[in-house]
């Protein structure tokens, strides 16, 4: 047997870590069963035969390799960047209620049989052609004999060991210090609309601001948009950030625990997160947030029982309306009903939690438009003045 070389092999897997790759589940389904896995090494062969080719590489002790061998088919489904889930389902980082990963997304079968995702970025459906054992690694060569595309959207992308989107090159641009009024402004999607409004009603009634680009979304999203010079400056919570943003803290957040009315808990008037863990979780899971409140538990030793995970704000508020579980958050609402009129009780965290801070946030060296810095000093003022105060 080869020896093989750790420093090597440790350099090795450090190096492809930066090596962007598309994320993509491939499944199959037939005599040898219905399977599938989350794979990265996914490639082009070649175009010019009778039926494209592609390849995918499957280690050689997941099932969804037996079953490929088995079958002879299989389907590679290219997910959307709205699409995450589906991959940790069955990379097995998320277990599904009734423990089957494709309860995961809604599915459709394809030519060869093989399950497809109803709506996947691309999808190609191929006929084994040949396969190789390379180390670890099953190589399948597939001819493609069908291809679905949606048409629209962007590819999930894995790189530096996280999820990530495509943006276009010549989409950046450097935004060119001027007089004009036009402010383009990315905010989260969970705690913008609690502070946007206001400060852009300042701006209005000082005659600051006339036309606005406004960009909301997760962490991710709006630092894409900001790295990409779509907008100028953003409002995002100070959580892996990256050493390349220029990064400014207003105030903040300190995580509440969110039930619903008549709840045994809210009774208390505080409560231990110890006392939530046999009760199920209705994650917020937009990054960075359900990171964050998942940290909460586990600096405790602790291990949360995940009932539903949305990246909606306000379909966790729904959901634990309805009784279906408690919640974690950050931002409050004025109002302690949801939008079909069920009541919820907020509670603070017994004992110490870590906060998050509310930031303005944009690219360094970059000369601001007079609007955007207008923007930045109202925002500074609403934290100041305790306008914030109730919601952060």
């Amino acid at each position: 047997m080869n020896h093989i070389d750790p420093r090597l092999r440790e350099r090795f897997l450090s190096g492809m870590s930066h090596a962007a790759c598309t994320v993509n589940v491939v499944t199959t389904d037939g005599p040898g069963g219905r399977a599938g896995v989350t794979v990265s090494a996914m490639s082009s062969v070649s175009a010019d035969m009778p039926q494209p080719t592609l390849l995918v590489c499957v280690h050689h002790l997941s099932p969804a390799a037996r079953a490929i061998l088995a079958n002879g088919v299989f389907c590679v489904n290219v997910l959307r960047d709205d699409q995450s889930y589906i991959s940790d389902s069955f990379a097995g980082r998320y277990k599904t209620a009734d423990g089957d990963k494709f309860s995961c997304a809604d599915w459709t079968v394809e030519k060869t049989g093989s399950p497809r995702v109803v709506d996947p970025l691309v999808a190609f459906d191929c006929r084994l052609i040949n396969s190789h054992q390379v180390g670890t690694h099953h190589v399948l060569l597939g001819a493609v004999e069908h291809v679905f595309s949606a048409g629209s959207g962007s590819p999930l992308i894995y790189a530096n060991r996280a999820y990530g989107t495509a943006l276009r090159v010549d989409n950046y641009r450097t935004p060119e210090p001027s007089s004009a009024e036009t402010l383009k402004v990315g905010a989260f999607h969970t705690f913008g609309p609690y502070l946007l409004p206001e400060v852009l009603e300042r701006l209005a009634r000082a005659g600051r601001v006339g036309d606005i680009r406004l960009r909301e979304g997760d962490q991710r999203q709006i630092m894409e948009a900001l790295r990409a010079g779509e907008i100028e400056v953003a409002l995002l919570y100070d959580f892996e950030l990256g050493d390349d943003i220029a990064v400014e803290r207003l105030g903040y957040v300190e995580p509440y625990v969110l039930l619903p009315e008549g709840h045994p808990l809210a009774e208390l008037k505080a409560i231990p997160a110890a006392d939530l863990i046999g009760e199920p979780l209705i994650l917020l899971d937009a990054p960075p947030s359900g990171d964050y409140f998942l940290s909460i538990f586990q600096q405790q030793d602790l291990i949360p029982k995940i009932g539903l995970r949305t990246r909606s704000f306000e379909m966790v508020r729904g959901m634990v309306g309805h009784g279906l579980g408690y919640s974690l958050l950050a931002t409050k609402p004025a109002s302690n009903m949801t939008y079909d009129g069920r009541a919820l009780v907020t509670r603070p965290l017994e004992g110490e939690a870590p906060v998050s801070y509310v930031s303005i946030v944009r690219r360094p060296q970059t000369r601001l438009s007079d609007v955007a810095q207008a923007f930045i000093d109202e925002c500074r003022d609403f934290f100041r003045t305790g306008a914030s105060e109730g919601l952060f």
